[in-house]
C-alpha cells in the first residue's frame, strides 16, 4: 500500500467516524465524498466522476464499491480490505448492487447516513439509489458527518499543508519572476505550476486562476492566454498541494507605474487581511472573521466593490475545486479553533475603473491566534513594493 498516514491514524479516524454514527443512531453511512474515503482510508482517485460509495458500519466495517479501473488503485492507495466491483454492461444497477452491499452488512430496517452534499453523487445516481433502496432502509442526509471531522488537522496532515505551502510561496516567486511588460500569460502559469511538481506536489482541486487586464476582475479561470500590456493589472489565485492537501494564496501584481487608485485598494486589501488575522482566534466565529474584513473596506468606501464571502477551509480535496467548508460569511457560527487550515482572500472588483486588488494568504489556527503559511510580502508590483 501507499498511504501517506499511519495504520494508527487511519483507526483514530475511524473510531471518531463510529462514535460519529452511534450518536446519531445510524447503523452505518454511504459515503460519496471523494475527501472521506481518502481521509478514513487514503483511497487516492478521480474514480468518483462515476458511480463509486465507501460504506462504513457503526461496527467499523467497510466495504468499497468501485468500478475495475479502481480495483488496483483501491488496493494500492488504501487500506479497504473489502472492495466489490460493478460491471460496466449494458444494464448495469450499481445502486442495487449497492443495497445489497449494505443487506450484506445487516442494515435492512435501519436508519442510514448519506453524503449527498458531493460532486461524488450526481442527481441522476441519487435518484438511482432512492429507487434501488426503495423502502429498504431509511436514508437521511449526513453529508456533514465526515467534513466535521476533517476540520481540525492532525499533526501528519498540518506536516503536509506546510509542504503545500512552501511549494505555493515557490509559484509566487516564479509569478513575480516573470511578470512583466510583454510576459506571456501562459509561460507564468507554466512556471508556477511546474515549480509546485518540481517540488514533489500535485494537480491542485481545481485550475490556477491567472488573468490580466480586464479579466484581472474575474474570479474564476477562462480560456484564452494573452501577453502582459506596458501597464496591467495580473490576479492570480493559486495553490501549492502537496499529498492532495492545499495551501493557497492571491495576489493582484501591477504591472508598470501604480496609479493612487490601485495603491488606496492594495492599502484597504492588507488592511482588511490584517483584521481578519486579529479576528482568527479560537474561540471566534466564521461570521466575525468576515465581519472584520466587510468593515475595513466599507469604511473604505468598498462596500460596492467587495464580495460576500471572504475565505473557507482548506484540506485534502479533490476536483473540481480545492475549496472546503466551512466560509466565512456573516452570520456563520462555525467556531475557529487551533488546528483548523483557513484560507482569508480579500477581492476587490472595481467594474466601473476596471481595477482589481486581491490579496490571501492560508493559516493556520494556534491556540494563539494565526499563524501565516506563507514566507511571501504582500508585494504591489512584481518583485516588491
Amino acid at each position: 500500500m501507499a498511504t501517506h498516514f499511519t495504520a494508527d491514524e487511519f483507526g483514530r479516524r475511524r473510531a471518531a467516524a463510529v462514535r460519529a454514527l452511534t450518536d446519531r443512531g445510524l447503523a452505518g453511512i454511504l459515503l460519496f465524498k471523494q475527501e472521506s474515503m481518502y481521509y478514513l482510508t487514503g483511497y487516492d482517485t478521480f474514480g468518483f466522476c462515476f458511480f463509486q460509495c465507501l460504506w462504513l458500519g457503526s461496527d467499523g466495517r467497510m466495504t468499497l464499491l468501485t468500478r475495475a479501473p479502481d480495483l488496483r488503485q483501491a488496493r494500492h492507495t488504501s487500506i479497504i480490505e473489502d472492495i466489490r466491483i460493478w460491471v460496466d454492461e449494458a444494464g448495469a444497477d450499481p445502486a442495487a448492487a449497492l443495497r445489497d452491499v449494505v443487506a450484506g452488512h445487516g442494515a435492512a430496517g435501519a436508519r442510514i447516513g448519506v453524503e449527498r452534499d458531493t460532486q461524488g453523487l450526481t442527481a441522476a445516481n441519487w435518484l438511482a439509489v432512492e429507487q434501488a433502496f426503495g423502502d429498504f432502509c431509511t436514508l437521511e442526509d449526513a453529508s456533514d458527518l465526515v467534513s466535521a471531522l476533517r476540520l481540525v488537522k492532525s499533526e501528519s496532515e498540518l506536516a503536509y499543508v506546510r509542504r503545500a505551502a512552501a511549494l505555493a510561496d515557490d509559484a509566487l516567486a516564479e509569478a513575480e519572476r516573470l511578470a512583466a511588460p510583454g510576459a506571456f500569460e501562459g509561460d507564468i502559469l507554466a512556471a508556477m505550476q511546474g515549480a509546485v511538481f518540481r517540488g514533489g506536489g500535485e494537480y491542485p482541486g481545481n485550475p490556477f486562476i491567472l488573468s490580466s487586464g480586464a479579466d484581472a476582475l474575474l474570479c474564476r479561470d477562462k480560456a484564452g492566454r494573452r501577453r502582459l500590456a506596458e501597464r496591467d493589472q495580473l490576479t492570480i489565485e493559486f495553490a501549492g498541494t502537496y499529498c492532495r492537501y492545499h495551501a493557497a494564496l492571491m495576489r493582484t501584481l501591477v504591472i508598470g507605474p501604480v496609479s493612487e487608485a490601485h495603491a488606496a485598494m492594495h492599502r484597504a486589501s492588507a488592511d482588511a487581511l490584517d483584521a481578519c488575522r486579529e479576528t482568527l482566534h479560537p474561540g471566534r466565529t466564521f461570521g466575525e472573521v468576515f465581519d472584520a474584513h466587510a468593515r475595513v473596506l466599507d469604511r473604505a468606501g468598498y462596500r460596492e466593490h467587495r464580495l460576500n464571502a471572504c475565505g473557507y477551509s482548506l484540506g485534502a480535496t479533490f476536483a473540481p475545486s480545492w475549496m472546503d467548508g466551512p466560509m466565512f460569511y456573516t452570520g456563520n457560527p462555525q467556531v475557529v479553533a487551533p488546528g483548523m487550515v483557513l484560507f482569508v482572500h480579500i477581492i476587490l472588483a472595481n467594474s466601473d475603473a476596471g481595477l482589481a486588488m486581491t490579496l490571501g494568504e492560508t493559516y493556520a489556527v494556534t491556540d494563539d491566534g494565526a499563524e501565516s503559511l506563507s514566507r511571501a510580502p504582500h508585494n504591489l508590483v512584481p518583485g516588491g513594493g
